[in-house]
């Protein structure tokens, strides 16, 4: 699948979106990018949804409302109209036909890995969630997320220690993980009486933090953690043959500047591993390196450079990941509210005159502008005094 069409769903008015190996969604909340993402998750993998709803009980009774209820989340079924479409590849995806058929009984195997922004619900007393521990109501693409990274950790086998931990990332990855995240401290899985949690512990000390007393990074980024271990199996495996896309929600949120860094060093590895890769993001770093990344491209700049921007070290492991991303095509999308979907993947600061919408990156830049005009200004105004 190369490309999407969405016209009049939720939203989103009209998006035409031409997927690269990595594409990123900008845009203000409630403008449709989560809608997209989980659109695209839902024309790939109807079958196996269908199917995992329908084993906790869920009868949408071919209504089409219902069943985007029990996808979406309460409140949502009614974001498809009869001015919707959905083309994929320049077929069009038929709904109602799909919600006919009677879910498969064999297992379909999945091909979209997505990450909500909601993830930090996954942990409850810092244990992930059941499938059916969720409310009917609560968006599918959380219950599903927090079942996978349950059933990571019922079958781990008796290790406790989950991170640092070799076999378990490339090492220049714990230790970036190590200083911007963890801080010294460990992830492990401890026993209180009968029942599992995740807990953290500094080295050298008997104490245990539990959930509730993480950073607020923390606990955003564990349940996050986890899912990567999924997607980044331990063995020569280079990726799970089963999936082709990974779709990261946010996967700045509450993370400070150097930990977001470390994270889009993982997503090259992503990229390397052979996924094709879809970001939303708030964050005006995210986009930073997206420009920087292009222009290299267009330099035929060496590969350090994109590891120096990232601050990761010069390894042969790190090289390889680099080089592997400089090939790669890259796509930016702007989101608005009743406008249609805008590619802005030139990112050129230079459009002003022609686009301001790209010149802007979306409005990311719009903040930093605003304040260097008011500081030119008033040095301009001193001056003249």
């Amino acid at each position: 699948m190369t490309t999407l069409k969405v016209r009049n769903v939720g939203p989103i008015r009209e998006a035409d979106i031409q997927f690269g190996d990595l594409t990123v969604f900008v845009g203000p909340q409630a403008s449709g990018k989560s809608i997209l993402l989980q659109w695209l998750k839902l024309v790939l993998d109807v079958e196996p949804i269908k199917k995992q709803l329908a084993d906790y009980g869920t009868d949408w009774e071919r209504d089409t409302e219902k069943f985007l209820e029990a996808y979406f989340g309460e409140g949502m079924g009614q974001i498809w109209s009869e001015k919707s479409q959905i083309i994929l590849d320049n077929k069009p995806f038929n709904l109602k036909t799909k919600l006919r058929r009677r879910p498969r009984t064999k297992s379909t195997q999945e091909r979209v890995f997505l990450a909500p922004a909601q993830r930090v619900l996954t942990l409850r007393d810092g244990w992930p969630r059941p499938f059916s521990d969720f409310n009917p109501g609560d968006p599918y693409v959380v219950r599903a997320y927090s079942e996978k990274i349950r059933n990571l950790m019922e079958n781990a086998g008796g290790s406790t220690a989950l991170f640092p931990r070799k076999k378990r990332m490339k090492s220049e990855y714990r230790n970036m993980l190590d200083k911007s995240i963890f801080s010294g401290f460990a992830l492990e899985v401890e026993k209180v009486k009968a029942q599992k949690r995740l807990i953290l512990r500094a080295a050298g000390k008997a104490g245990s933090l539990p959930f509730m007393v993480w950073s607020a990074g923390q606990r955003e980024f564990i349940p996050l953690l986890l899912g990567l271990y999924w997607i980044m199996p331990s063995t020569k495996l280079t990726k799970r043959d089963e999936y082709d896309w990974i779709i990261l929600e946010e996967l700045e949120m509450g993370l400070h500047p150097r930990a977001v860094s470390t994270m889009l060093m993982l997503v090259l590895e992503l990229l390397h591993r052979g996924y094709r890769v879809c970001l939303s993001s708030h964050s005006p770093q995210v986009l930073e390196l997206v420009w920087a990344w292009q222009r290299l491209k267009d330099h035929d700049a060496a590969p350090e450079r994109l590891a120096d921007i990232l601050g990761a070290k010069k390894t042969p492991g790190i090289g390889t990941v680099v080089n592997d991303a400089l090939q790669k095509q890259l796509r930016v999308y702007c989101f608005d509210h009743n406008a249609p979907v805008r590619d802005i993947s030139a990112l050129d600061i230079d459009a002003r005159n022609r686009d301001k919408l790209e010149a802007s990156w979306g409005e990311m830049l719009s903040f930093s502008e605003r304040a260097n005009r008011a500081v030119a200004e008033s040095a301009v105004e001193g001056a003249s005094e």
